[in-house]
């Protein structure tokens, strides 16, 4: 009898364990995190980067840089979960210098058992912070990467962040196309005019892809420093708020809907801006249940209350790493955002 009662319970162990392993392999978790200034304490020649420095404005000394790679590391793990219990399985990150911080980052101790690997290409903006694709090695095998500049604008060069486009396949199934982006900032109003060459960059990325293949699954993410309803993601990306709206080869903008419920990642002035987003392809959108391979489940912003101020005047904003040249010791002044999806 107590035999039996043992085969019995190593059985159903078996059966749960398998259970939660086939669900982790049909689901998976994308986010996109602006790490804010993530600098090694180097200088590098050639780069505005002198305040990141142990003699710079911000004091910027080993013990510093290493609370800040473990902060990082710490919201990294909690991504995805618990929907996808092992967490997320690509990361697109803005805002990083190079390859020594994200080999720093990716061999912190909260994340490094997930044996991340990376994507990076060094980029001409001037400050010297990059776009980067971080996934997990064992379930998404990199097939190649390119480098897309932002060429000059009005024949003036622009010093700024490439695009970054990374194809790769999920799990020995799906091939996927995935592009990383910052976009030029907002603190010059002149930069409009460059984010809207920053969109059309982008859509011809895409598009090329679909000129290929028409199915091909395209994921864009990054801080666009546009908002889902600005002119740059809702005309020139052509990125719809509703999926029944997009067209065969069309884009899908999940983001649109819940900024609509006052909900962002970027705090301005008591204003939440929708600035870093997911745009997907329609072949990763199945409305009818149809699209029996990979599809688009949801997307949320990542308010976990230990990132955001607890008092002050900034109370509800993101706990960034500085106010001023004063060190916080927080994590970025962006909130990371996750997007789901499933194999059907």
């Amino acid at each position: 009898m107590i035999s039996n009662r043992i085969i019995l319970t190593v059985v159903v162990l078996l059966f749960l364990s398998s259970s939660t392993s086939t669900a982790q392999e049909k689901r998976f978790a994308f986010a996109f995190y602006n790490l804010e200034n993530l600098f090694d304490t180097h200088h590098d020649t050639g780069k505005y980067d002198w305040e990141y420095t142990p003699t710079g404005n911000k004091r910027w000394t080993k013990d510093r840089y290493k609370k800040k790679i473990n902060n990082l590391a710490f919201v990294i793990d909690k991504l995805g979960k618990p929907h996808c219990p092992e967490g997320i399985t690509i990361l697109g990150v803005g805002e990083v210098e190079n390859k020594q911080a994200l080999t720093d980052l990716i061999r912190n101790k909260h994340i490094a058992k997930r044996k991340f690997g990376f994507v990076h290409h060094e980029s001409p903006d001037a400050r010297g912070i990059d776009v980067a694709l971080i996934y997990e090695a064992k379930v998404f095998k990199v097939l190649s990467s390119k480098a897309y500049p932002l060429n000059k604008i009005k024949n003036q060069q622009v010093r700024t962040r490439y695009q970054l486009l990374v194809k790769g396949v999920l799990n020995q199934r799906d091939t996927l196309h995935i592009i990383v982006n910052h976009w030029p900032s907002r603190k010059d109003k002149r930069n409009v005019e460059q984010r809207d060459y920053a969109a059309k960059l982008t859509k011809r990325i895409a598009d090329s892809i679909l000129q290929s293949n028409t199915k091909a699954k395209i994921v864009i993410m990054g801080d666009f420093n546009d908002n889902p309803d600005n002119r740059s993601c809702r005309v020139i990306l052509n990125a719809k708020r509703n999926k029944t709206d997009v067209k065969k080869g069309g884009l899908y903008n999940p983001m649109w809907n819940i900024y609509k419920k006052g909900i962002g990642t970027y705090c301005y002035q008591g204003w939440w801006n929708m600035y870093d987003q997911f745009i997907i392809s329609e072949s990763l959108i199945a409305p009818s249940g149809k699209n029996k391979g990979l599809a688009f489940t949801k997307a949320e912003v990542c308010r976990f209350d230990f990132l955001l101020q607890k008092q002050g005047k900034y109370k509800g904003y993101p706990l960034r790493t500085f106010s001023g040249n004063i060190f916080l010791n927080g994590y970025s002044d962006h909130l990371p955002i996750v997007s789901y999806f499933e194999r059907r």
